[in-house]
């Protein structure tokens, strides 16, 4: 009985062991739990770390089974390195969903829903992209522990070392761009100068920021259109922020109306619409004439909102109310093409001006260059030339000398 149990002590080891560590985790996750009770989003973001804890606490429980039941040597080096791998790579795998509660834990302190969440979107980014960073170093780090487990990995480790250097240069060369977006990324979390849900305009595009990434970041189109811009762009390139210090705008709703436009009854019905409706901010909303050229007046309203959305809609609405306004109230004020009827010319014959009129001199005021009067005519004449009489009589001149 005992040569058999012998054998199977590694086995029944390495059982406990598994069941050692299930037990394990599942008190952990039971005293944080219990700890962090009046934090309700725990409950759900904990089960993300619920199997890496299980596995690593398993693993660990196995390796020390193996080391305190069997000698060194046989197949237990080569199944204590595949556990070593394994238990690393559910090292890095805990670290990653404690990464992530810890995310969970501290954007849910700050929400986006509220009017004023500049604060928040701020520390989102922040956080997010924090996170990403975080989760790309452990990555690193995890795969190099693991090639370091490896002696002949060790041995090339050491000749690359010594050309480090050479590496790293050509690296850089290589990955430039990618290198410039990853920087440009971070400047835009830890500067402030984007937030995730910030409004901007970017290349004619209104639109939303999305998420904001290392390398690229994505702006949600009004349209629902992505729109995918590289880092670089929001740190070489001026935009709009809509939403930097403050959410509200202003906005105008122009018109060009006929010179009968009713200015006082249209402001009437401006303040009308404006106070039955709750996308006003009750900030600004006025009427006025900017311009009065080519035939219209131009009316401007500036309204204002508590943001670009609303703004929008504030802007639709107005302009609805003010064109049915004018269509059922004062059709004079629309926009008109003024024509006048030209006088067709009398027929030649039929009336003309008596012969004195006709041959009344013009005085200075109305005598024109060559046209138009007896004197006009007698300075074109003299503008014409020597007639042929003059030719005739140099010719003759000409021959009786000859």
């Amino acid at each position: 009985m005992q040569e058999f149990l012998i054998p199977a002590m590694p086995f029944l080891a390495m059982a406990l062991a598994v069941a050692a560590g299930l037990v394990l985790s599942w008190l952990i996750r039971k005293t944080v739990l219990r700890l962090n009770r009046r934090r309700p989003e725990l409950q759900a973001t904990s089960r993300v770390a619920r199997l890496p804890l299980r596995l690593a606490l398993c693993l660990i429980g196995v390796r020390i089974a193996l080391a305190l039941t069997m000698d060194d040597g046989g197949w237990r080096a080569a199944v204590d390195h595949l556990l070593l791998i394994a238990l690393m790579a559910s090292l890095a795998w805990l670290a990653v969903a404690v990464l992530l509660i810890v995310e969970a834990l501290v954007l849910s302190r700050y929400s986006v829903d509220v009017a004023d969440n500049r604060r928040a979107r701020r520390l989102r980014t922040q956080m997010i992209l924090a996170r990403r960073i975080a989760v790309a170093l452990v990555v690193v780090l995890a795969v190099g522990s693991v090639m370091l487990t490896f002696p002949a990995i060790q041995a090339l480790g050491a000749g690359l070392l010594a050309s480090a250097g050479v590496i790293s240069i050509v690296a850089g060369l290589a990955a430039q761009t990618s290198l410039v977006n990853v920087f440009a990324g971070m400047q835009l979390a830890f500067t402030d100068a984007i937030r995730v849900d910030d409004v901007v305009v970017v290349q004619k595009e209104w639109g939303r920021i999305e998420e904001i990434t290392l390398t690229y970041v994505v702006v949600h189109i009004w349209d629902d259109r992505r729109l995918i811009l590289p880092s670089t762009y929001f740190t070489t390139t001026p935009f709009e922020n809509w939403t930097r210090r403050q959410s509200e705008v202003m906005g105008t709703v122009e018109f060009d109306l006929d010179w009968r436009a009713p200015i006082e009854e249209m402001r009437s019905e401006l303040r009308t619409v404006l106070d039955g409706t709750e996308l006003w901010d009750e900030r600004v909303g006025i009427l006025q004439i900017t311009d009065a050229t080519n035939g219209y007046v131009r009316v401007r309203i500036l309204v204002s909102a508590a943001d670009s959305a609303a703004l929008f809609d504030l802007r639709c609405l107005i302009r609805e109310a003010m064109v049915t306004f004018l269509q059922q109230g004062h059709p004079e004020s629309l926009p008109h093409v003024r024509w006048e009827p030209v006088q067709p010319a009398p027929a030649r014959g039929t009336s003309r001006q008596p012969a004195a009129e006709s041959r009344q001199p013009a005085g200075p005021q109305d005598s024109q260059l060559f046209t138009g009067s007896i004197e006009a005519i007698q300075r074109s004449r003299a503008f014409t030339g020597p007639g042929e009489e003059v030719f005739e009589d140099r010719d003759k001149t000409l021959s009786a000398r000859n």
